[in-house]
Parts: structure tokens; C-alpha cells; sequence
């Protein structure tokens, strides 16, 4: 009696023999399934029909999920923009808070001391522009003609040798920023509500978030414990030690960074201010106090720091002293730390390329505007921590090494 053998299923073990008297009516030798090559090839074929593995389609999946998120975010950046913030001040203030309960102080109350130091200082912050801005006010108002009779005599005769002497009417201009300074600071603070009155989505943004970044504040900075725990326990058991390793690198890195920071604002607030001062500015004390603490802004800060600067030097001097020496002290103040106190105090703790470093401002300004900006360099410390992660274990995957 012969024996042929018969394909069996994708997945059995042996082939099953059955007699050639027993075969059943019409099976042809020839018809692929009856060839142990062809079937091999079947085999084969089904058995890679799965086009992606179990980790690429788990590794497909989130990164929908990413992706989706990022939509929502995106979307709703207006509205989440307060618990942002919110969220930002309260990873900053949680420290303080700490230390006053690691010393009895009940939490809520060493939430509200907190949040009080962290309104005094934003309020002295706001309080040196205005001091500028009133002791440089009356000032702007004696020199802007002097200023315009210095820029006519030495425009003019080029103008002319242009042909273009009367393009340009400086009479006009000067009597329109005249009539303009001539207004009086209940006149423009009547301007500015009258404007915020008349657009109603200002309006709600602005009552929103005065309301609610507190609000926000306040609840993380009380719940701050809790609200980790819950986070945790949310983790799968098998990613805890992985997402807490991840989450305590994370924290160093923004620790560090803050801390470099602030080192950063003490020591280019007392430069600034020691210089202006040496160079017989009046207002010394104020401005350079005010662009050594707003550098945190990365170069908004600066900028308005300067400008405010240039306009004390033309207010007192008038002449080309104090626009030389708010150039050589404020140029002096950016290369040093643009070169040494960036670099030594934040950017070796971050590891962040100067490139990267404004791709990051540009691409977080252009998506959630000024916060954008202020947060553009912490965001990117964290994102910096997960990339490193991600390269780490892309470089100790089958993908990469085989």
C-alpha cells in the first residue's frame, strides 16, 4: 500500500499519512496544496502575513495616542493656558511649601505664604518698570524736540542730495508724537480699559486667568503629594521603576536648570546695576536690577532691559556718551553670559545646543506665544530627557543592531 503525504494546517507538528486507495476523488497531484514545495511556500507566506510585530504595532499605537493628545493640546492651548501656568508655578513654589511643613507650618497655610513672596516679587518687578517709566516721562517730553531738531539737521542735506528734501516732514511728526506725550497717565489708562472693554474674548482671558491661575496654584500646591500618588498608582507595575527613574531625571533636570537660573538673574542684576551706576546713570538701581531679573525671558528680556537703557541715555545725556556706554556695558554683559554664566551655570546642566536653544523659542512662540517663549527652555530639558531615553533604547533594539 503507498502513502502520500497530506499538507496539514499552519501549525501542526507532523504530516498526516493516508493511503492511496483512501485519497479523496479529484485531488491532483499537481494542484499546489499536494506539493510539499509549494506548501512549504504557503507556510511561509501565511506565516508572514503579519506585516508589523507585536512591539511595532504596541509602538504604532502610542504613537496615535501621542499624536492625538498633541491635537487636543494644541486646540485647547487657550483654555489650558492658566493650568499651565499654573502648574509651572506650583513645580517652582512646591519646595518652599515643603520646607515650611517639614517645620509644622500647616499646608495650606505655607501655600498661601508661598504664593504671597511669589505676588510681592512679581509685583517689585512690575513697580521698577514703572519707576522708569514715571522719572523718564517728563524727561521724554523736554527732549523729543531737541531730538527731532538733531535728527532734521543731519538728515536734511542727505534727503536732498537724494532729491527726496521733502519727502519727509518732521514738523508733523514731531507735532504728532508731541500731541501724543502730551497725554496724561489717566488718559492712557482710560485708553487701554476702553480698549479691553470693547473685545470681549480679551476681556474673559485676561478675568480667566487672573482668577484661575491662583486657583490652580493654590490646589496643586496643597494637593501636591496626593495628586503624585495618584499619578503613580496609575503606572503598570511592570513601567513603575522605568516611568519613576524617567520622572526623577526629569525633576534633576528642571531643578538644575532653575537653580542655574536663578544664579544667573542675581549675578547679571548686580552687574547691570553696579555698571549703569559707575557710568553716572540716575536711575542705575532700577534698570539694572530690572534686565538682570528679566533675563529669564530669554531675549525679550534683555531687549526691553536695553531699551530702557537707551532711553535713560537719551534722556540724560543726549549725546553719544551714553549711548556708548549703555553699548559697551550691556555688550560686555551679553558675552559674558552668553559664554560663561549660560553655559557653566544652565546649558552644561541641560545639554541643550545653542541651535537647539532657538528652535526651541521660535517653535514654542510661535504655537502658545509668550508663554511659549518662557517655558520654552524647561519644556525642552524634559523633552531632551525622554529623547535621550528613546535613542537609548533604540540603540539596544533588534532594529539597530541586526
Amino acid at each position: 500500500m503507498r502513502f502520500y503525504p497530506m499538507p496539514t494546517r499552519v501549525g501542526a507538528s507532523a504530516l498526516t499519512l493516508i493511503p492511496y486507495s483512501c485519497r479523496p476523488a479529484g485531488w491532483n497531484l499537481n494542484h499546489p496544496e499536494s506539493s510539499g514545495h509549494d506548501d512549504t511556500r504557503e507556510i511561509t507566506l501565511q506565516q508572514n502575513s503579519s506585516i508589523l510585530t507585536p512591539v511595532q504595532r504596541r509602538a504604532f499605537i502610542w504613537l496615535a495616542i501621542a499624536l492625538v493628545v498633541g491635537i487636543l493640546l494644541w486646540l485647547l492651548s487657550p483654555v489650558l493656558t492658566p493650568f499651565l501656568l499654573g502648574a509651572i508655578l506650583a513645580y517652582i513654589l512646591q519646595p518652599g511649601v515643603a520646607w515650611m511643613v517639614r517645620r509644622r507650618v500647616p499646608r495650606g497655610l505655607a501655600a498661601l505664604l508661598m504664593m504671597l513672596l511669589f505676588s510681592l516679587l512679581m509685583t517689585l518687578l512690575v513697580l521698577l518698570v514703572l519707576a522708569v517709566i514715571q522719572k523718564e516721562g517728563p524727561q521724554l517730553k523736554q527732549q523729543v524736540p531737541v531730538l527731532f531738531a538733531h535728527v532734521s539737521a543731519w538728515l536734511q542735506p542727505k534727503l536732498a542730495l537724494l532729491g527726496l528734501a521733502d519727502s519727509l516732514d518732521f514738523a508733523s511728526i514731531r507735532d504728532l508724537v508731541m500731541g501724543q506725550l502730551e497725554g496724561s497717565a489717566q488718559q492712557v489708562a482710560l485708553y487701554v480699559w476702553t480698549s479691553v472693554r470693547t473685545s470681549g474674548n480679551v476681556m474673559m482671558t485676561v478675568v480667566g486667568n487672573l482668577v484661575m491661575v491662583p486657583l490652580v496654584l493654590f490646589y496643586l500646591l496643597y494637593d501636591w503629594n496626593r495628586m503624585l500618588a495618584r499619578m503613580q498608582s496609575t503606572v503598570p507595575r511592570r513601567w513603575l521603576d522605568k516611568t519613576l527613574q524617567l520622572a526623577r531625571d526629569m525633576d534633576q533636570m528642571l531643578s538644575q536648570y532653575l537653580r542655574g537660573q536663578l544664579l544667573v538673574m542675581g549675578v547679571l542684576a548686580v552687574y547691570y546695576a553696579i555698571a549703569l551706576t559707575i557710568a553716572g546713570f540716575e536711575i542705575a538701581l532700577p534698570v539694572g536690577i530690572f534686565t538682570g531679573l528679566a533675563v529669564f525671558i530669554p531675549y525679550i528680556g534683555f531687549a526691553t532691559g536695553l531699551a530702557l537703557a537707551l532711553l535713560a541715555a537719551l534722556l540724560q545725556f543726549g549725546d553719544w556718551y551714553g549711548f556708548g556706554a549703555v553699548a559697551l556695558i550691556y555688550g560686555v554683559g551679553q558675552i559674558v553670559e552668553s559664554f560663561y554664566l549660560t553655559p557653566r551655570l544652565v546649558g552644561e546642566r541641560i545639554g541643550l545646543h545653542p541651535l537647539a536653544v532657538i528652535f526651541a523659542l521660535l517653535a514654542f512662540g510661535q504655537l502658545f506665544g509668550f508663554f511659549g517663549v518662557l517655558l520654552a527652555l524647561p519644556v525642552s530639558a524634559i523633552l531632551s530627557v525622554a529623547m535621550r531615553e528613546l535613542r537609548q533604547s533604540y540603540l539596544t533594539s533588534t532594529l539597530y543592531n541586526n
